[in-house]
């Protein structure tokens, strides 16, 4: 028996169909909230690069890939690596080390705009925090006041977590810190 990929329920006959572009294996009951996909000969069991089907082509750790780069895990077990791996984080405080690093020097927004080849609004922006820096403009801030708006690493924010109940199921409240 298959379960209904919409409400759960259990059915020896799925139909496929189609609800807002995703392809979804339904119980009878759930057929009126798609359009039905008529497949030649086979039912659900072909697997796509996107399927989630256990019996396709996983990347050994029995989880689905996200990464559709071509990442791999290089074996071992552990969670896969993706794009946001590489890339430095910001600091939380830019916007004051950007305005304390342009007061020191003496420069107006406008005055450290034209430095830098930029517009002055941007430069109000990335002060009050409004946006973030993209990486050419970060590289230049940093080079020119010498100073680092990176993030430090020396915490432990990205070790993997391996919080949860026992039984590996994990709720909303394992992940969640409230603010209260």
């Amino acid at each position: 028996m298959v379960q209904c990929e919409m409400c759960g329920a259990e059915t020896q006959a799925p139909k496929t169909i189609k609800v807002e572009g995703a392809k979804l294996d339904v119980c009878s009951n759930c057929t009126d909230f798609g359009t039905e996909v008529k497949t030649p000969g086979s039912t659900s069991s072909t697997s796509t690069k996107y399927s989630t089907d256990s019996s396709g082509s996983s990347s050994g750790s029995g989880s689905t890939s996200r990464s559709s780069s071509g990442g791999s895990s290089g074996g071992g077990g552990g969670r896969s690596s993706d794009m946001f791996d590489e890339m430095d984080e910001i600091a939380p405080d830019y916007d004051d080390a950007i305005r304390q690093a342009r007061e020191e020097a003496g420069l107006s927004q406008s005055e450290l705009a034209n430095e830098l080849n930029e517009k002055a609004s941007l430069i109000r922006k990335l002060e009050r925090g409004e946006t973030l820096p993209s990486d050419e403009v970060q590289s230049e801030l940093e080079q020119f006041f010498d100073l680092s708006l990176s993030a430090s690493t020396g915490g432990s924010d990205d070790t993997e977590w391996s919080g949860g109940s026992s039984s590996g199921s994990y709720t909303l409240g394992d992940v969640v810190k409230r603010k209260d």
